[in-house]
């Protein structure tokens, strides 16, 4: 296995440095206080403004769509492990660094959707704009009332009515909905109950505006409510055209497979980041702060917090690499365990640093004046997200348990 970087790869990572430094970690207090504002007036999910020039400077610098690996953009695109690196490094400021460089979620799930299987029409209506940066996008598949974990319980209908699709059903956790600048949908439900359990399912883009579409509420994490939201959408009788499908009627399924498995290396990679921050804050704070005579730094418990830190750090990014160069060199299907185990073992590691952080830090790391709390939030919230860590657990079980076998004829 080659975990090095390529020659454009290390110089994307350079120029990033280079920007988190002098212009993301800077802007984050500002991002922060024009979210007060925002707040305060009642619109908690417009944009700060400081965003649309970071985004500008990013894109100046070249720092653009990183996200897209070779086989969508050869000319520009990196190694899906080359990417890597450069998303741990947008964890350190989860908020601001991949939305400044359109590389946040869901857009660039999204986007790999629409590039791969979408039509020209499609990819002219929704894919350019929002590589543009110019709108959002949100993903609805997560339903309320059923396990959907399991993608096979999805109750919205899409039924077909001539040249059109009719939706009806719920969904929730439809991240980015509530943003102003999200126009687009993707939203997967049933075009057909009776066919085998992985081929009922489908996907259609369903414009925000269109008829029928309700957001219902928003839904914070651990009482954070988020810029861009999650947000909870009725759809009643809504009309789309058949046009609006995105590949195949039935192959839904096929295509979230598709989606999940390089943007969960992204997710990782991210949460590293935040964990390398974590530790960096925990690191800090101990160094300053003194009890019983002496610093944090030199009480044995919280060197031992700061050890096993750095090992479950070191150990999760290695996972996380072999993963990505699996993927790179034998395709996502290859890598279906280790993109399972990343999932389970990555935010494991980064909630565990994340609340010794939170500990170092006392009474501090769980209010406002550090970012701790809403790290935790994040890294908590992403043992659910995509799949809770018992799905993908059962996953690696059941292969693990297959290659046994198959080695034992």
């Amino acid at each position: 296995m080659d975990f090095n970087l390529s020659a454009k790869a290390s110089d994307y990572l350079f120029r990033l440095h280079e920007f988190m430094d002098s212009e993301i970690f800077p802007a984050e207090s500002v991002y922060h206080q024009e979210r007060l504002a925002l707040v305060a007036k009642g619109t908690p999910h417009v944009q700060p403004p400081i965003m649309e020039s970071l985004k500008a400077s990013a894109r100046s610098r070249g720092l653009w769509n990183l996200f897209l690996p070779d086989a969508h953009d050869p000319a520009h695109g990196l190694s899906v492990t080359d990417y890597a690196s450069l998303a741990e490094l947008t964890g350190w400021s989860q908020e601001l660094a991949p939305e400044a460089i359109n590389c946040a979620a869901p857009d660039t799930g999204n986007m790999e959707v629409l590039h791969d299987f979408g039509t020209t029409d499609q990819k002219k209506m929704w894919l350019d704009p929002l590589l543009n940066g110019e709108i959002r996008s949100g993903f609805a598949m997560t339903e309320p009332d059923v396990a959907s974990s399991d993608a096979r319980n999805i109750r919205t209908s899409i039924e077909r009515q001539g040249d059109d699709f009719i939706i009806n059903g719920t969904k929730w956790w439809t991240t980015g909905a509530m943003d102003p600048r999200c126009k687009i949908l993707i939203v997967m439900g049933k075009t057909d109950p009776d066919a085998d359990p992985h081929h009922q399912q489908s996907m259609v883009l369903v414009p925000m505006d269109t008829p029928g579409v309700e957001i219902v509420r928003t839904l914070s994490i651990f009482g954070y409510v988020d810029q861009h939201g999650h947000a909870e959408i009725n759809f009643t009788n809504v009309r789309v055209p058949v046009a609006n499908l995105i590949g195949e009627e039935g192959s839904g399924f096929a295509i979230a497979q598709a989606r999940l498995g390089p943007g969960r290396v992204h997710h990782c990679m991210r949460a590293i980041g935040t964990a390398e921050r974590a530790l960096s804050l925990m690191v800090e704070r101990s160094m300053v702060r003194s009890t019983f005579g002496k610093e944090l730094a030199r009480q044995g418990v919280v060197q031992e917090w700061i050890a096993r830190s750095r090992i479950e750090i070191d150990q999760a990014r290695l996972l996380v690499l072999k993963t990505a160069w699996l993927i790179d060199t034998s395709g996502a299907k290859s890598a279906r365990k280790e993109i399972a185990a990343i999932k389970v073992a990555v935010p494991m590691m980064a909630q565990e640093v994340v609340d010794r952080a939170i500990q170092t830090f006392g009474g501090a790391g769980v209010s406002q004046d550090s970012p701790l709390a809403g790290m935790y939030a994040g890294v908590r919230s992403l043992r659910i997200a995509d799949g809770p860590d018992e799905v993908h657990l059962r996953d690696i079980a059941r292969l693990e348990l297959k290659d046994h076998s198959l080695k034992s004829k």
